[in-house]
């Protein structure tokens, strides 16, 4: 410690004490501010890092070049960066020793580059370091002792990469680190000591993984752990012998993730949770949650849920316990459609064969007299689990005879190039089907034939521009669908008519340059759409009546689509990050403003705000992103009455009087997010709400207006206020996102 506390007394000594450079100089393809102290160099494609770089820069931007690998002590002479920007370069490798010299570097940004392995060494030397962004690359490997010297990280995300599996100790000297973001990742299994070493980590993120079996030894380490997402996994079953124990989780997401049963206990270990969320699972029944004292909150939207005497307990216990509940009855008949939580005594009751139909048992269920057939001789496969794997076989084509009983099939890097007419036979059972990686081009109509229980269906990393509907008859329950990082051009409509019950369409990073809501009109249970990472510079109107989130990140739309948000009357989530807005017109968000809950506006290049541009807003937003613009001033939030999330960070804030209304609210309220002053100089660098002394000068003055109550919203009566998740930490990184 004494070390410690010495190396930075010297070093605050030799930053006072230095004589203060030219920073005159500028690098021909950059454009440099010596008054922000900012060197931007984006989207010139350099091949290496330019000399000359002024010394005392803090925020370098190289983000879009081509450098496929940085050499060592490149950056050694900018002794006072805090932020680097290094996204998207082709980064292959970095080599040990590149970010020498950086003491103060508190944000590195590595997303979207093709780093396949993170070596020990290769970040040493970041000892102040306090976010890093690996996402979107295609880390396959971590080595042993890479991030042991990062003792004050608080965010690592690792999202959307290729780890297949967690070691013991992989995250050692990561102390101070309070998110992890492993989601879009292959993990199907975390050793029991993985997540030894995060004694201050509050939120996991796991979702979008192959987790078969629920991590509960690696999670066991997690005392504090608030936020875990453990959603869309192929989890088919929690028992009460692998249930949590985590003593101060708030908040569980297990949407989308197979579950057909889950016993009673399995949460009875985490007396703290306040909000549980298992949409869109198998579930028809869910047993007594008792030991949950403090849940609030119980989400069974999009479960085949029987409403009879077997829902009885559940139904009792929440009411006992004002817990609210969401979810719709499948049976029986007379009362599909109708709430759960809405129901009477007399209604939960079990009077034999329910309207005339016979009692069938679930195909795969024990009592079935079944012959199970052998595993092909290229494959694995597990009777316990009911899985089976020809994962990177480099088969040619699709092998039968897997077991009639498989619920999961993963047939990832292969080379099948197309699916032929019933490639599937006798996998009736089958929920999950994995075909990414596979450089297929064509599903032949029929292809699918006879998974009449398949629910998840992942086409990613293809070479495919079309799909019939043709080629999807047979799969009548599919709800999630994953066609990102394909050839499509547009939103393949026709799949919409043969998947009627299709929640999830994924089509990131594709080649669409329109989207017409018009194309989604058969949709009917379509809830989420993403389509990041395209070309889509127009959307057209029409209706899609029941979507919930939009995911438009990173595509090239100039405004926001005010007109097209006509159709969309539930939307909830709405993500724009990533495209060049420049301003926010008033009332862009009128049509939504009654539904949304989370809205993405980061990196936008946004400039402008105007006065109403969030009007009708209020009463409902959770959480807003603006982070990465060139915002001078916001509107004052005060009459946002539900925000758990506001981040702000990176933008060259004015703290004057026209921002004094938005320092009294954050001052008063208890929120994550960042905002710094970046404007006057002596007030640089400090967090908007604690800026107290420059305000000061502001107070007995008439100050401008720049609130929505200039454009007032027409809501009505306002929602009750709820209390935040898990002490705020309810944001979400867009890729994810995720809903």
């Amino acid at each position: 410690m004494w070390n410690y506390l010495s190396l930075l007394l010297l070093l605050s000594l030799l930053q006072v004490s230095s004589e203060r450079k030219d920073t005159s100089g500028c690098p021909k393809a950059c454009v440099c501010d010596n008054r922000k102290r900012s060197v931007l160099c984006q989207n010139r494609n350099l091949t290496k890092v330019p000399a000359a770089i002024p010394e005392m820069t803090r925020k370098l931007d190289l983000q879009g070049n081509v450098f496929k690998v940085i050499p060592p002590r490149v950056f050694q002479t900018l002794s006072y960066l805090t932020h680097l920007d290094l996204q998207n370069c082709q980064l292959k490798q970095i080599e040990k020793g590149t970010f020498t010299g950086l003491p103060y570097l508190a944000h590195l940004n590595l997303a979207s580059n093709n780093i396949s392995v993170l070596h020990k060494g290769a970040l040493d030397g970041l000892l102040l370091l306090r976010r890093l962004v690996l996402e979107h690359n295609q880390l396959k490997e971590i080595q042993p002792g890479t991030f042991s010297q990062l003792p004050y990280l608080n965010l690592l995300s690792l999202a959307h990469n290729s780890l297949r599996h967690l070691p013991d100790m992989t995250f050692r000297g990561l102390v101070s680190a309070w998110w992890l973001r492993l989601s879009h990742n292959a993990l199907s299994d975390l050793a029991p000591e993985s997540l030894a070493a995060l004694p201050h980590l509050r939120r996991l993120s796991l979702d979008h993984n192959k987790l078969q079996d629920l991590p509960w030894e690696a999670l066991s380490h997690l005392y504090g752990l608030a936020h875990l997402d453990l959603g869309h996994n192929p989890l088919t079953h929690l028992g009460k012998e692998e249930g949590l124990a985590l003593p101060e989780l708030r908040y569980l997401a297990l949407d989308g993730a197979s579950l057909q049963t889950i016993d009673v206990g399995a949460f009875s270990h985490c007396p703290q949770l306040y909000t549980v969320d298992l949409r869109d699972n198998q579930l028809k029944t869910l047993p007594s949650l008792q030991g949950l004292d403090r849940l609030h909150k119980l989400n069974l939207s999009g479960n085949p849920l029987r409403c009879d005497c077997a829902a009885r307990p559940l139904w009792d216990w929440a009411s006992r316990n004002w817990v609210t509940m969401d979810g719709l009855c499948e049976e029986p008949r007379l009362l599909r459609g109708e709430a759960l939580e809405s129901l009477r005594e007399e209604d939960l009751r079990c009077q034999g064969p329910r309207d005339g139909e016979e009692e069938q048992e679930p195909t795969g269920a024990p009592g079935e007299d079944k012959a199970a057939k052998p595993c092909p001789s290229a494959c694995t496969c597990s009777a316990l689990s009911h899985h089976s794997s020809c994962e990177n076989k480099g088969l040619m084509l699709i092998p039968s005879g897997f077991p009639n009983t498989t619920q999961l099939l993963d047939l990832n890097w292969n080379k099948f190039t197309s699916v032929p007419q019933f490639s599937f036979p006798n996998l009736s059972s089958l929920v999950s089907l994995h075909l990414q990686h596979c450089k297929i081009t064509r599903l032949a109509p029929g292809a699918l034939t006879g998974l009449d229980q398949l629910i998840y269906l992942y086409l990613s990393d293809n070479q495919i521009s079309e799909l019939s509907a043709a080629a999807l008859q047979g799969v009548p329950r599919l709800r999630y669908l994953y066609l990102d990082r394909n050839y499509f051009t547009r939103v393949p409509r026709d799949i919409l008519w043969a998947l009627p019950r299709l929640v999830h369409l994924h089509l990131e990073q594709n080649a669409l340059q329109h989207l017409a809501l018009r194309d989604l009109a058969a949709g009917e249970n379509l809830h989420w759409l993403h389509l990041s990472g395209n070309n889509i510079s127009d959307i057209f109107p029409g209706s899609a009546q029941n979507l919930e989130g939009l995911y438009l990140g990173s595509n090239r739309l100039q405004a926001v689509p005010t007109a097209a948000l006509e159709g969309l009357p539930v939307l909830r989530e709405l993500e724009l990050s990533g495209n060049p807005l420049g301003i926010l017109q008033e009332g862009a968000f009128m049509p939504v403003a009654k539904s949304l809950q989370h809205l993405y506006l980061n990196n936008t290049g946004l400039q402008q705000i105007s006065p109403g541009a969030f009007a009708g807003l209020e009463p409902g937003l959770r959480s807003l992103y603006l982070e990465k613009n060139q915002l001078q001033t916001l509107p004052a939030m005060d009459d946002f009455i539900q925000l758990e999330v506001i981040n702000l960070s990176e933008n060259p804030l004015h703290c004057d009087c026209k921002l004094f209304q938005l320092h009294r609210w954050l001052a008063s309220q208890k929120l994550p997010g960042e905002a710094t002053c970046e404007f006057p100089p002596s007030a640089q660098g400090q967090k908007v709400k604690e800026a107290t002394a420059i305000f000061e000068a502001c107070l007995g003055k008439k100050v401008p207006l720049t609130s929505q109550h200039e454009a007032k919203n027409t809501l009505g009566q306002r929602s009750q206020w709820m209390p935040a998740v898990a002490g705020g930490y309810n944001g979400r990184s867009r890729s994810s996102h995720r809903p």
